[in-house]
């Protein structure tokens, strides 16, 4: 990786603020992949840039576990069937025959599978900013998790998260230590198709609202 320490600051011009403006637009959460492989280095390489998310204290709690063995993929698969049918079963009536043909997830084709854990009792960055608010450890590792993705759609790959799980039989699958607190599991792969929109706003489950009610000025 090129050192950077001694480096100019770039100056952004409007062609790249354009440019970010219709990556941003084009993130989506992908649930239909592809079964291409993915090269590990181009994913150590996403990993790398989201390790240069801002973290709290500069604590970077974030760990990343590559999920590759069979056992362990079908432990998670099975705990996703199980919270799918718990969820499915809070609806009733249109809303539930909706989210019964929701695709939700893409555990089946993804070729990479990421477990990210905040470790929520590291001693990096000495608890700066985290005696008081504890949870910004996690939110640290859900900006990571956002520069992930950007950076795997600038590369052409898919993201997707999935949330509809048991954590802590996630967590115990993953054989990972117990101060770390499952944050996101990512399934990441080449998409099998490409929207502007996303897949919830397209099959009618949920509209964009409107951002100005949601600034409130005191």
């Amino acid at each position: 990786m090129t050192d950077r320490s001694e480096c100019r600051p770039p100056q952004f011009d409007e062609a790249f603020a354009r440019a970010l403006e219709e990556l941003i637009y084009w993130r989506r959460d992908v649930r239909r992949f592809k079964p291409d492989p993915v090269d590990d280095a181009l994913v150590l390489s996403l990993i790398e840039l989201a390790a240069h998310a801002p973290s709290v204290g500069l604590s970077q709690p974030w760990r990343f576990v590559f999920v590759k063995d069979a056992d362990r993929r079908a432990m998670v698969r099975a705990s996703f069937e199980r919270a799918n049918a718990d969820a499915l079963a809070t609806y009733a009536g249109e809303r539930r025959g909706l989210y019964a043909k929701l695709k939700l997830e893409g555990l089946q084709v993804a070729p990479v599978q990421l477990a990210v854990f905040a470790d929520v009792e590291t001693d990096v960055g000495g608890r700066l900013g985290t005696r008081t608010m504890p949870e910004t450890l996690c939110y640290s590792v859900v900006g990571a998790v956002q520069t992930l993705w950007l950076a795997a759609r600038a590369r052409g790959l898919g993201v997707g998260w999935v949330s509809i799980l048991e954590p802590d039989v996630v967590t115990e699958a993953m054989d990972v230590p117990d101060t770390w607190r499952l944050v996101a599991y990512l399934c990441l792969g080449w998409p099998a198709e490409e929207h502007l929109d996303p897949e919830l706003e397209r099959h009618g489950w949920q509209q964009r609202i409107d951002v100005g009610p949601l600034i409130v000025r005191r």
